[in-house]
């Protein structure tokens, strides 16, 4: 048989299921990296895009969607990154108010 050349009875290439999961996680982790809960779809789509990559490379040409994999990366990646400056920005306002309150009664001075 030559090379390049398909089989009659082969199936038909389809795009990974993983790929399309990858990517529907990777874009709900961007919608609600701000809220911070998009970390873990964002971790979950790295991982599935992982998997996904090793899935292409094994079925030698009937799995689609290796394109995809590296814009998913990236949604990913911009979530986690999103999230992790929210939580930063959260640590610092809440480090800057304790600083503001220090020297000051606790409880107005009334409190015996």
């Amino acid at each position: 048989m030559e090379s390049g050349v398909r089989h009659p009875e082969d199936p038909e290439p389809v795009e990974s299921t993983k790929v399309v999961a990858a990517r529907m996680l990777a874009g709900v982790g961007a919608a609600l990296s701000v809220f911070v809960g998009g970390a873990i779809p964002a971790v979950m789509a790295l991982m599935l895009a992982r998997q996904a990559e090793a899935d292409i490379r094994a079925s030698e040409g009937f799995l689609l969607g290796a394109s995809r994999l590296p814009g998913i990366r990236r949604t990913a990646w911009t979530a986690l990154g999103i999230a992790g400056a929210v939580v930063v920005a959260a640590l610092l306002v809440w480090v800057i108010s304790m600083a503001r309150s220090a020297g000051q009664e606790p409880y107005g001075g009334g409190v015996a």
